[in-house]
């Protein structure tokens, strides 16, 4: 049995240094958005009360923030407490508000808060929360004001439906004082109000989901649509989720990233083909116009089209 643990552990070590590697050499996601799905199933699972599950998906976020610090993540959002949450029995609610509130003092009294200068920030219907909870929100946004080496989100009290409601209410009250004039709305103006408009950016690039269900739950709505942002659904409970996993979900965010810059690349040269001419420095020229993709990468994709299609090679004028 030792000699298979060992084993076991130089493979998941093995593997986990292949895909750092692998994606090392990929465009890191700016933002990654997660849901936090399972604490209760998995303590069901270990025959545990379920704030012991939520303790243990306490710990797991300190690793993630490693994790995403590790590998340049700039911004991690943790979806921590949902609106529909709040229908919980109230010991539950809680034992949820006093660990948030207690894991958030114990980030602004490490030191590798203030080393890495990461910024704290709550974002939800935070007026909703205990007061408790919301001093300690204080306390952590106030201890790492001003800090831009990573953005950490806590969303709490958060419903992507309300937050987008909140939104209307807010910027009606404008237009009804004289302070914003309704031919002014537009994309900007709204993401201006939304809880992430404190953050870095809010657009989300990655989200990862845990628990195995395949869905998004109401979760950064305007952030992760407008962006078109990828979505990974694993099966480990949160408790469970390990370094790799989050490795397996950077790397399938890169690789619908690479498959979007290809296919973008092929559409233009099948445009210019069209009009009976393609100059490569065309191709960069148009593709650069709608997506931010590296002239070099542009090249290396029509030189990876010229070797897989001969007729596409031959009508590629260099």
């Amino acid at each position: 049995m030792l000699f298979k643990d060992l084993m076991h552990r130089l493979l998941y070590q093995g593997y986990e240094h292949l895909l750092t590697n692998e994606i090392e050499e990929g465009l890191i996601p700016a933002h990654i958005a997660v849901i936090m799905d399972g604490n209760r199933r998995f303590a069901e699972k270990l025959g545990l009360d379920k704030t012991l599950g939520h303790c243990h998906g306490a710990d797991i976020c300190e690793n993630v923030i490693d994790w995403c610090w590790e590998i340049g993540v700039k911004q991690l959002t943790l979806y921590a407490f949902s609106t529909e949450n709040f229908k919980r029995s109230e010991p539950e609610r809680k034992s949820i508000f006093n660990l948030i509130a207690s894991k958030l003092d114990e980030i602004c009294a490490d030191e590798r808060t203030h080393e890495r200068r990461m910024a704290v920030h709550a974002i939800g219907d935070i007026g909703s929360l205990p007061l408790s909870l919301q001093d300690a929100i204080a306390r952590a946004e106030e201890a790492t004001r001003g800090y831009d080496g990573m953005h950490l989100n806590i969303a709490l009290a958060y419903g992507g439906r309300r937050e987008l409601v909140d939104v209307a209410r807010l910027m009606a009250e404008k237009v009804r004082m004289g302070t914003l004039s309704p031919d002014d709305v537009d994309e900007e103006v709204i993401a201006h109000h939304l809880y992430t408009r404190d953050a870095i950016t809010s657009d989300v690039d990655l989200i990862i989901r845990t628990g195995g269900d395949m869905r998004v739950s109401n979760f950064l709505l305007w952030q992760s649509c407008g962006n078109e942002s990828a979505a990974y659904f694993c099966a480990p409970y949160w408790p469970e989720f390990r370094r790799i996993d989050l490795l397996r979900a950077i790397r399938t965010y890169q690789m619908r990233e690479s498959d979007r810059k290809r296919k973008t690349v092929l559409r233009v040269v099948n445009l210019l083909a069209a009009c009976g001419h393609v100059e490569a420095i065309e191709v960069i020229r148009l593709s650069r116009k709608i997506l931010e993709i590296p002239k070099e990468e542009i090249k290396g994709i029509l030189m990876e089209i010229s070797r897989h299609n001969r007729s596409m090679s031959e009508m590629i004028k260099w």
